[in-house]
């Protein structure tokens, strides 16, 4: 088995190269169009999962998960939450125990879920979880992810307005990228 790092440090970090998700980025903002894309994720055993929720600045205050972000290793779709709520196909696909959905920090989509729909999320990985077995200590995807491929996450747009009517090709990017490098960390270590 291959040593990774425990952590890295905030200065080697910034030393790295920036990643970028090199597929197909694909918004559903549609019924129809979640049908479709279901119908494609439920031929895959592994898909990367993340979600956004726009953020909020005034203390008390809090807003619905706006985007849902499910990722093959070439195809990333970003649901629009905000726009179509979470459609019939959407929950039996993240209700279904037979596909691995791997993300980080779920418990916190969970609950994001859950004001959105009372299904029961089922097939879920939990990244924050996993890494421990291969001695990373560090919690966050830019970390881990920096620890096994040498390359830093941007997190430029994590505070941009997801509710926008039309996501920015920045903000496409950057959420794409979270739920495939959830994916490309989990089929990495699974490798080893």
């Amino acid at each position: 088995m291959m040593d990774f790092l425990q952590t890295i440090n905030k200065e080697d970090l910034s030393l790295l190269p920036i990643e970028e998700f090199p597929g197909r980025v694909i918004v559903v903002d549609t019924e129809r169009d979640t049908e479709k894309a279901i119908s494609y994720l439920s031929t895959f055993k592994e898909v990367g999962f993340d979600t956004e929720t726009r953020p909020n600045f005034k203390k008390g205050q809090s807003n619905k998960i706006s985007l849902m972000q499910i990722s093959t290793e070439d195809t990333c779709f970003l649901f629009r939450l905000n726009h179509i709520g979470i459609p019939e196909a959407l929950e039996h696909f993240l209700s279904d125990a037979s596909i691995q959905k791997i993300g980080l920090s779920l418990r916190d989509d969970f609950n994001a879920i859950q004001k959105r729909s009372k299904l029961e999320p089922k097939g879920f990985l939990d990244l924050q979880n996993y890494v421990g077995k291969y001695g990373i200590k560090d919690a966050s995807l830019q970390k881990i992810y920096a620890i096994i491929f040498n390359k830093k996450i941007s997190k430029g747009q994590r505070l941009s307005n997801w509710e926008a009517d039309i996501l920015s090709e920045g903000q496409k990017k950057y959420a794409s990228l979270d739920a495939w490098a959830c994916l490309k960390i989990y089929k990495q270590l699974k490798a080893l």
